[in-house]
This record gives structure tokens, C-alpha cells and sequence, in this order.
């Protein structure tokens, strides 16, 4: 009885600890995927914050104007457009300087314009290049501006730092997948003897197979729950941390991740325990005893 109590504490041990190691595995894994889709939508928000400036004419008619703005509500660049006034400019102007333009000027010199943000697809240097050219064509429209160097920054920035966590999360990935694979390996060394039994029987190799890949598959799926409510504990700190500036808990955040993890936990367990029980299938029983 003490035997056999004994083995059954080191098999839950050994399950125990594999599951253990394989959630850790798969949080690296998941957190660095989390973190490229975090930088991919904090820049398309950044992107779509990002601003053109449209200045229109003082003698321009109403008409002009009312087709100008249909033409911004329809077309297919535009996310949102802000009229401002000449007397809001005047203000917003006062404001930032601390200086009104009439009081040596007696005139403002201040022109109405249309704050317009772009989607953010088009918000690259030829896109906007090619929405010039398509505002500049109507009348009353007299100069287009926008911050090219602020935008050629922010493209910089993103790309590197989007490169940079990609490389980051394939290596992570790839340590993941060799612990894994070899934290199943141990797994299936402990039962090596076993399989050369079945073996010897004349058991077929997919009936050995089949319990040691259903054990080992309920193991990832139960430490890819296991890493996921560990990630969302992360989640939930940095949350806290930097309050309302970053909507962590997005369902386009978290749902690829969640697939990810699982398939992941599945594809990995499955191959690291057919290879693990193949492996000692096609070793001889003398070889058993000298690894």
C-alpha cells in the first residue's frame, strides 16, 4: 500500500509540475502576442488622432461650403471632421499664445478650417499626398497642412517598436516550445518501460500513443486556463496602474490571445507526446536501461 501510495504522489506530482511549467510557458507566450496587438491598436488610435488641416477662404460662398462638407462626409478617408471658425480659431489662437492678433492687426487674420482625422490606413505620406491632391480641387479651398515630420516619427516609432515585439514573441515562442517539449519528454520517460510492455504485448502503436496524448492534451488545455487567468491578474494590475488611458480588456485584445493560448497548448502537447512515445516505440529494451 505504501508502494503504491508513493507512485500514485509522484504521478500527481509529475503532472503537477508539467502542467506548471507548460502555463508559465504559454503566459510568456501569450503576454508578448498581447503586447504586439496592444502596440497594433494603440497606433491605429494614435494614427487616427492624427490630423489634417483644411484652411478655407474668407469669400467662400455657402454653397462651396455645403458641397465641401458633403463630399468630407462621404468619402472614404475621412474618420471625423471638425469645423472650426474663424472666431474659435481667433480663440484657440489667444489661448496658445496668449496674444489677440486684433489688437495691433484690428482685423482677424485668423481663417476658418476643417480639422479632418484620417482612417488610419490612409494615414501614410503617399495616402496623403493623394488626399491633397483631391481636397485642393475645390473652390474656396486655399492651403492644406499637416505635421509631416510629426507623422513620419510616428510611423518610425511604431514599425520598431512592432518589429521589436515581434521578435521578442517569437523567441518566446520558441523557448516555449522546447520546454514544453521537453517538460513532456520527462513526463513520458518516467512511463518508458511501460510502452516497451505494451510494445512487447503487441499493442499498436496508436493505442500506446492515445492515453499518454489525451493525459497530456487535458494538461495544456488546463494550463492554458491557468496562464490566461494569470495574464488577465497582470491585466487587471497594469489596468489599475494606468487607469483609464488604455482600454486593456478589449474583446479584439483578448480574444485572439485566448485562441492562441489553447491552440498552442493543444498543438504543442499533442506533437511533444506523440514524438516523446515514438521515441522510446523504436528504442530497443536494452537501450532503456542507459538513458
Amino acid at each position: 500500500m505504501g508502494v503504491k501510495k508513493q507512485r500514485k504522489d509522484s504521478f500527481f506530482n509529475l503532472h503537477f509540475t508539467a502542467t506548471i511549467s507548460i502555463s508559465l510557458a504559454l503566459l510568456s507566450v501569450g503576454f508578448a502576442a498581447y503586447l504586439v496587438l496592444l502596440t497594433r491598436m494603440a497606433g491605429v488610435i494614435t494614427r487616427e488622432n492624427f490630423a489634417i488641416s483644411v484652411l478655407v477662404s474668407d469669400s467662400i460662398t455657402n454653397n462651396q461650403q455645403q458641397r465641401f462638407q458633403q463630399y468630407l462626409s462621404k468619402v472614404e478617408f475621412v474618420k471625423d471632421v471638425e469645423y472650426i471658425s474663424k472666431d474659435q480659431g481667433l480663440q484657440e489662437f489667444v489661448d496658445t499664445f496668449g496674444e489677440d492678433p486684433m489688437d495691433f492687426l484690428e482685423y482677424n487674420p485668423i481663417q476658418a478650417s476643417y480639422e479632418i482625422k484620417l482612417k488610419s490606413e490612409y494615414t501614410h505620406s503617399d495616402s496623403i499626398s493623394w488626399i491633397i491632391d483631391k481636397l485642393s480641387v475645390f473652390q474656396g479651398v486655399t492651403n492644406i497642412t499637416y505635421q509631416q515630420d510629426l507623422l513620419q516619427n510616428i510611423t518610425k516609432n511604431l514599425y520598431k517598436f512592432s518589429t521589436m515585439l515581434i521578435l521578442v514573441a517569437l523567441v518566446f515562442l520558441f523557448i516555449s516550445i522546447i520546454l514544453i517539449y521537453n517538460t513532456i519528454r520527462i513526463s513520458v520517460y518516467a512511463k518508458r518501460f511501460i510502452i516497451n510492455t505494451m510494445r512487447l504485448v503487441g499493442a499498436r502503436p496508436w493505442f500506446i500513443c492515445k492515453p499518454f496524448i489525451k493525459r497530456h492534451i487535458i494538461n495544456g488545455v488546463v494550463a492554458s486556463v491557468l496562464s490566461l487567468i494569470m495574464l488577465l491578474g497582470i491585466l487587471k494590475y497594469l489596468d489599475a496602474q494606468l487607469g483609464e488611458t488604455l482600454n486593456l480588456f478589449e474583446v479584439q485584445l483578448l480574444l485572439p490571445v485566448v485562441l492562441l493560448m489553447l491552440l498552442l497548448s493543444i498543438v504543442i502537447t499533442f506533437l511533444s507526446a506523440l514524438l516523446g512515445v515514438n521515441k522510446y516505440l523504436r528504442m530497443g529494451a536494452d537501450n532503456l536501461y542507459y538513458i
